[in-house]
């Protein structure tokens, strides 16, 4: 047990061995809303991206982050640590840029998990329009959803990774429903192989699928955010990653192609590009009938709520790291005495995540048009950019060690250019990624490379000044 720095006595940790494979599967998978990724991020890749090939695009996705997963699993024995990309870039490329790595990680999971409130407030106000014809204000289900999921990452773990199955379990069912009802409507004949040629899955609009593909993907890399915490790390943590990989990777490939095989694949591009927001919608209200639309609203709700507590257990286990590591005051890395949380990061973030919500609300910004598209960009990117750095730093970590593989440099290196490929391509059709052409939205994404400098200065700074503290950055519980 650590000091704890508020009373002077002891704080416990966070709980070890609470988590199994499936427990850690459920809590990844959900962070990445599979229903609001079909129904959102699927439409407009078809629209806007490769159109057909928007299939072989998310088995590319798949394939990078593969590459980038044999890597991922086989520093685990070696760095054992709740800030992942913290931890594994300070062991790969140096504390500078470990520390800055992690800021970036704090704000992007902060800055999706207050995207998808805003959007679980869309909804949560839609849906009850919808059903009583009751209006509410957005902001009122956002900040409701805010501290619910405040209150559920208080306690213990496993009570956020039971919410997360049973919600998870919901959506996939619902679309795997979707899939079948295709297939039996089209039959085996209605799927083109030729959706997966190079030559339409290398066309036009490549690096817009792409950009879409890894959006949908964020939250796979958080397995070992809760290594910690979980029954037998060095063989619970890369199971659960590949089987978080080959679930939600499989299931994006199979549903982008039953729902271009619903239109036909030379149509899909120009029926998604009519409508974005309603193809999902229309495509099912056809194959499964009117009711299907009211559960499909109902399940966006849940959706993005298990994305919201998912991407804000995240957060906090990283600020709880970096706390625990001195580079964040110590208060932040007490845990609960009896759930084992990181309950005053969590606190902590919860206050942040709420003045988001208040101030958009006192600014009258709307919450897809403007609050959503304006973080999600940030988040996404943040990401996808850690991706790729990580997968430079495994490499150069094991090269250092005397170790070199496939496994532990080649691949994840070869994935790295990839995710840094699709990165650029983020970066440079931001716009598409927000969804807006609004300035000042798709200015925002200078904020990471502010946050970014903040760690490098910090991580500088404290070389020079306090030697002993700067030692403790990216190390702490690192096995050697």
């Amino acid at each position: 047990m650590k000091p704890n720095a508020l009373t002077g006595g002891e704080t416990p940790g966070l709980e070890k061995g609470a988590l199994g494979v499936f427990d850690i599967v459920f809590m990844v998978v959900a962070v990445a809303a599979p229903l609001g990724v079909v129904a959102s991020l699927q439409p407009i890749a078809f629209a806007y991206g490769n159109g057909a090939g928007v299939p072989g695009a998310y088995l590319l996705t798949m394939i990078a982050l593969f590459l980038f997963a044999l890597g991922y699993v086989k520093i685990i024995p070696h760095v054992k640590n709740a800030g992942a990309f913290y931890a594994y870039i300070t062991s790969g490329l140096g504390k500078e840029l470990g520390l800055a790595a992690a800021y970036v990680s704090v704000l992007s999971y902060t800055a999706l998990s207050a995207s998808t409130l805003s959007a679980f407030g869309f909804f949560g106000m839609d849906t009850l329009r919808s059903w009583t014809g009751i209006e509410t204000p957005w902001w009122l289900w956002a900040i409701g959803g805010a501290v619910l999921v405040a209150i559920l990452a208080h306690h213990k773990i496993t009570l956020t990774a039971k919410v997360l199955g049973v919600l998870l379990m919901l959506e996939i069912l619902l679309l795997l429903g979707l899939d079948l009802a295709i297939l039996f409507s089209v039959g085996g004949g209605g799927y083109e192989i030729g959706d997966f040629a190079p030559s339409t899955v290398f066309g036009a609009g490549l690096g817009i699928a792409l950009i879409y593909g890894f959006s949908g993907m964020i939250g796979i890399e958080s397995t070992a955010i809760y290594q910690e915490e979980a029954v037998n790390r060095k063989r619970t943590i890369p199971l659960a990653t590949f089987v978080a990989l080959f679930l939600a990777g499989g299931f994006y490939v199979l549903t982008s192609w039953s729902l271009s095989s619903a239109v036909g694949s030379g149509n899909v591009q120009a029926v998604a590009g009519e409508n974005p927001g309603h193809f999902v919608f229309g495509i099912a209200a056809t194959h499964l009938g009117g009711w299907s639309i009211s559960v499909f609203g109902v399940l966006i709700l849940s959706s993005t709520f298990a994305a919201a507590l998912g991407l804000y257990n995240n957060a906090a286990r990283y600020i709880y790291a970096l706390a625990r590591d001195n580079a964040l005051p110590r208060p932040l890395a007490q845990t609960h005495p009896k759930h084992h949380s990181p309950y005053v990061a969590g606190y902590c973030l919860a206050l942040f995540v709420l003045t988001i919500m208040v101030a958009a609300a006192l600014a009258g910004l709307d919450p897809l048009l403007n609050v959503t598209p304006a973080l999600v960009g940030v988040g996404s990117v943040g990401l996808m950019s850690l991706l790729a750095l990580t997968s430079f730093a495994i490499p150069v970590y094991f090269m250092r060690r005397g170790e070199i593989g496939l496994a532990k440099t080649a691949a994840p290196a070869l994935g790295g250019v990839i995710v840094a490929s699709a990165t650029y391509q983020a970066m440079v059709n931001y716009s598409a990624l927000t969804g807006v052409d609004d300035p000042v939205v798709n200015s925002l994404i200078w904020i990471l490379a502010i946050c970014f400098a903040v760690g490098i200065l910090q991580a500088v700074v404290t070389r020079i000044s306090d030697a002993d503290r700067f030692a403790s950055f990216g190390t702490s519980r690192v096995e050697k």
